[in-house]
């Protein structure tokens, strides 16, 4: 599927100069970068909004862009009136800043081959997108969560294994997903993860997390030795065919249970990452430490859940303020 879009871009593209230069750039991003399909394809749809847009400007090459065509461009995609030229649909701060990611890797290809003699890439900024705080819950709700599966529900201890694992370890939806038996260390308490970038981090596990997951692998009636099969090898999660889960039965297994316990409709798998996070701060954990656990490469990543914890700042702001 994604093939037939991307030839169906080049076909798109050939029609003029700058065009046939954004083609050389897919396919150097496809045979030297070795990028996969969907994120060229990406990268071709920004592209062809930016070649419409200077085509209506009347600049046919790569080597006609000056620093004022990116920044009309930028005003374009937010919606506000260039030259005449208005954009009645304006895009998102993140949108913008895609398109000028895509916009920048093509000037620094065009100066990489010589189409452009002139390097202004580092003057090209976009909007300052706005800091969203993440979505969390208090603890008596993640509890009736956690507590949503019942003996009724048809994998319950597995699906309540996974529920209790994510909380107690913030772990992503395709880290859980891509977890084997041997991941788990039930007698010291610990999970081997492995996130982003093929990164392995070790997270402790909580008892309550350990005794319920221990259930799951030793359970014969209703837990994973009912489900599994030969071709389950020592995956840790599996579904009813015996197959491992992933990332997106996950999400659905979360949203299946948040919406029984009466959750609000945004809360998803990183929603309970949140939860872990926001809670292991007001308990009293350092920034340091939750990084680790978290696998987040910038310590500033895991800086924005500070804003989150506001009575463990109003607890802070008294203990340390002399006029609090």
């Amino acid at each position: 599927m994604a093939s037939a879009q991307v030839k169906n871009l080049h076909s798109k593209l050939s029609r003029s100069a700058m065009g046939r230069t954004v083609t050389c750039f897919l396919d150097y991003l496809n045979v030297e970068a070795g990028l996969s399909e969907n994120t060229i394809l990406g990268y071709g749809r920004d592209l062809v909004v930016f070649t419409d847009y200077c085509r209506s400007k009347s600049v046919s090459g790569i080597e006609g862009a000056k620093p004022e065509t990116v920044f009309g461009f930028i005003r374009y995609q937010a919606g506000q009136r260039d030259g005449g030229k208005t954009n009645v649909q304006g895009k998102s701060e993140a949108t913008i800043n895609r398109s000028l990611v895509a916009v920048k890797m093509l000037l620094r290809f065009s100066l990489m081959t010589g189409l452009i003699e002139e390097d202004f890439i580092s003057v090209l900024e976009g909007p300052k997108p706005w800091q969203r705080l993440p979505i969390v819950c208090n603890k008596e709700k993640v509890f009736k969560l956690l507590s949503a599966p019942t003996c009724e529900d048809p994998f319950y201890l597995r699906d309540k294994a996974i529920l209790e694992l994510l909380y107690a370890t913030g772990a992503r939806a395709s880290e859980v997903a891509g977890l084997k038996v041997q991941s788990i260390n039930l007698r010291i308490g610990y999970v081997r993860c492995l996130g982003k970038g093929n990164k392995e981090r070790i997270i402790p596990l909580g008892k309550t997390a350990g005794d319920v997951i221990c259930d799951y692998l030793e359970d014969a009636d209703a837990g994973r030795a009912k489900l599994a099969k030969p071709h389950s090898k020592d995956a840790l999660f599996i579904s009813r065919t015996g197959k491992p889960l992933d990332r997106i039965e996950i999400w659905r297994i979360v949203k299946k249970y948040a919406l029984r316990s009466g959750m609000p409709k945004k809360l998803t798998v990183h929603t309970l990452r949140h939860c872990f996070a926001t809670h292991m701060l007001s308990g009293g954990a350092d920034l340091r430490s939750l990084q680790e656990m978290l696998g987040h490469v910038d310590i500033s990543t895991t800086q924005i859940y500070t804003h989150v914890d506001n009575e463990r700042l109003k607890k802070i702001h008294k203990q340390f303020h002399p006029r609090a």
